[in-house]
């Protein structure tokens, strides 16, 4: 218990301090980013310096750098990431209206990924068929290596433009709220595929070493079935890789969702991001990435705390019952 404690002790200092090197880093590369943000908010708009430097006040931007990191950094840890430039909402509130929309595209595609690549690595390994094998493999290979928004604009060619199938961008009709499963299809299938290739690879490795371990062979030797064989010795033990990987890949689906909404119009913090970018509103790009980075971190997190679980080499190292390994 001592040891499992000390562990995610060291866990979580060591996520504290990626985290404030992020916020850090990002911090300076903003302020030496060409544009000035005061001028991108006031436009082409004649104006006085009175007027300007009251803005330049109001948005704490008249003081040094290292005073407003301060300033920043103490903030951020209150909960508090500011105030969006030329908006009357926080930087809180905007990320609170974007953040369910990215979920609803990672979320599911996650779990079609993961559970896709479960069952489509599984059966590689188990059949061992020349040909299945094979044409997964070089189809992994083909999936994994097409980039996101090329496959999306395939599916668009494709489902919308040539078929009529399905709607091209948005979340819902105009006019209309909520999200509407028809626009949910195409940006969650973009999303998924190259993760289902890379899940499905790794998966199909991972099976085919563990039904060689000699656990599997003294469970066929007992006149175990083959799929009880499979499902219930060799599969569990697979999973322990597929963990990491797939704790891994729900942390950066979050992080990558910036082409995708790009390319199919998704109102989401991927979108967010980049209207922030263009009109040099560095809180609320600070904001965004903010959010993305603690994402990623408390994932991150919570795949040790399942891979200690799932492993039981880790569970007895903790418990103190394995001896000096």
């Amino acid at each position: 218990m001592k040891a499992a404690l000390l562990h995610y002790g060291r866990l979580l200092l060591s996520s504290l301090l990626l985290f404030i090197a992020v916020l850090t880093v990002l911090f300076l590369l903003l302020e030496i980013a060409p544009g000035d943000p005061i001028d991108a908010l006031i436009g082409d708009y004649p104006v006085s310096e009175e007027y300007r430097a009251q803005i330049t006040a109001a948005y704490g931007l008249d003081k040094s750098v290292w005073e407003r990191y301060i300033l920043y950094l103490a903030n951020v840890f209150q909960g508090n990431l500011g105030q969006s430039f030329g908006s009357s909402q926080t930087v809180v509130e905007l990320i609170g209206s974007r953040i369910w929309n990215t979920l609803a595209l990672a979320l599911p595609a996650f779990l079609i990924s993961t559970f896709g690549g479960l069952l489509l690595g599984a059966i590689a390994a188990r059949t061992r068929s020349r040909f299945l094998d094979g044409g997964l493999s070089g189809l992994s290979v083909a999936l994994f290596s097409l980039p996101n928004f090329w496959l999306g604009i395939l599916l668009i060619m494709l489902f919308a433009v040539t078929l009529g199938w399905l709607p091209t961008q948005g979340k819902a009709p105009y006019g209309q709220e909520g999200i509407y499963i028809q626009y949910l299809i195409l940006p969650v299938v973009t999303m998924a595929t190259s993760e289902l290739a890379y899940k499905a690879r790794i998966m199909r490795s991972s099976m085919i070493e563990s039904l060689g371990q000699d656990f599997v062979d003294t469970a066929r030797s007992k006149g175990l079935s083959r799929r009880t064989v499979l499902w219930r010795h060799a599969m569990p033990n697979a999973l322990l890789p597929m963990i990491t990987v797939s704790g891994y890949s729900l942390g950066f689906s979050l992080a990558g969702s910036v082409i995708v909404e790009k390319v199919f119009g998704w109102p989401g913090m991927g979108l967010l991001l980049l209207d922030a970018i263009m009109r040099k509103n560095n809180q609320l790009v600070l904001g965004v990435v903010i959010v993305i980075t603690l994402t990623v971190i408390v994932v991150n997190i919570l795949t040790d705390i399942a891979y200690g679980i799932a492993d039981p080499r880790l569970r007895a190292r903790f418990s103190g019952k394995g001896g000096a390994a």
